[in-house]
C-alpha cells in the first residue's frame, strides 16, 4: 500500500466533502452530522478502507467535527438569551446517559446494523418534512419525568449511534409541545456538545483495537478527516445560507427531504449487497 499516496488522496477528498457538507448544512439549517455521515462513509469506502469499519469511522469522525461547530452555535444562541436552560438541565442528564448506552451498543454493533439505523432515521425525518405538518402537537407543556428522561435517553443513544448532535430530535420534541421554533432550535444547540464530547471519547475507545483503519486515525475517529473537514465546512456554510435565502421554506424542506431520502436509500442499497 502506498501510504503517502493514499493519505494525499484521502486529504483531497476530505476537503471536497467538507465543502459539500458545509454548503448543504448552511442550505438546510442543520448541524451537518446528518449530511457528513453518508458523505464520509462513501469517502472512506471509496478509499478502499475495510467495509467492516467504514460506518463506525464515519460516525466517530462526524461526531468529532460536530464538537467545535456545536459549541460555537450554542454560545451564540446563549448570549442572545434564546436558550431555555431549564430544558437543558431537565433533559441533559438523561441525554448524557443515553450517550453512554449508545457507546456500549456501538462497541458491538455491526456496520450493517448502524447503516440500517441511520437509513431508518433519515427516511423518517424525510417523511416528516414531506408531510409538512407544523401543527402536530402532543400538548402545551413538556410532560416532565419519566417521559422526559426516556426521551432524553433515546435521543442520546440514537444520536451517538448515527453520528449527529441530536438537535433535530430535541427541536422536534420541543415543538410538539408548542415551544416556538426559534427557542427550540436555540435550546437544541446545547445538546451538540453534551452528546458529541463523550461520544467521541467512546468511539476512540471502542475502536482502539480495530483493524483496517486508515492512517491518522485514533480509534474510530479520523483525526485527518476532522482536522480537514471542520474548517472547510464552516467556510462553505455561508454559500448554502445565501442559496437558502433565495428560495421558500417549503422548497427547502422538500429539498432536504429528498437529500435525506437519497442518503438513506444509498445505505439500504449497500445493505442489500450492492
Amino acid at each position: 500500500m502506498d501510504i503517502s499516496g493514499d493519505m494525499l488522496w484521502l486529504a483531497a477528498a476530505l476537503l471536497a466533502s467538507g465543502a459539500i457538507a458545509g454548503m448543504l448544512a448552511g442550505l438546510f439549517g442543520i448541524g451537518g452530522g446528518g449530511i457528513l455521515v453518508p458523505i464520509l462513509y462513501e469517502l472512506f469506502r471509496g478509499a478502499g478502507i475495510r467495509e467492516t469499519v467504514c460506518m463506525q469511522l464515519a460516525v466517530g469522525t462526524s461526531l468529532a467535527i460536530i464538537i467545535p461547530t456545536a459549541y460555537r452555535s450554542f454560545r451564540a444562541h446563549y448570549l442572545r438569551g434564546a436558550v431555555d436552560m431549564h430544558v437543558v438541565r431537565t433533559l441533559g442528564p438523561a441525554v448524557a446517559a443515553g450517550v453512554v448506552a449508545g457507546i456500549a451498543v456501538a462497541q458491538f454493533a455491526s456496520g450493517g446494523a448502524m447503516k440500517a439505523m441511520f437509513a431508518a432515521s433519515s427516511l423518517a425525518m424525510a417523511a416528516k418534512l414531506l408531510a409538512g405538518r407544523d401543527r402536530w402537537l402532543l400538548g402545551t407543556e413538556l410532560p416532565g419525568n419519566p417521559i422526559d428522561a426516556l426521551v432524553g435517553l433515546a435521543i442520546g443513544a440514537i444520536s451517538t449511534l448515527i453520528g449527529i448532535g441530536g438537535g433535530v430530535y430535541v427541536s422536534a420534541y420541543m415543538t410538539l409541545y408548542r415551544r416556538p421554533i426559534h427557542q427550540a432550535v436555540a435550546t437544541s444547540s446545547a445538546f451538540g456538545p453534551i452528546i458529541a464530547i463523550p461520544a467521541v471519547a467512546g468511539y476512540i475507545w471502542a475502536g482502539r483495537a480495530a483493524e483496517g483503519l486508515p492512517p491518522g486515525s485514533l480509534g474510530y475517529v479520523s483525526l485527518l478527516g476532522a482536522a480537514l473537514v471542520a474548517p472547510v465546512s464552516v467556510l462553505a456554510a455561508p454559500i448554502g445560507v445565501r442559496i437558502a435565502h433565495g428560495i421558500s421554506r417549503r422548497k427547502l424542506e422538500v429539498a432536504f427531504a429528498l437529500t435525506l431520502t437519497a442518503f438513506g436509500g444509498r445505505l439500504i442499497y449497500t445493505l442489500l449487497g450492492h
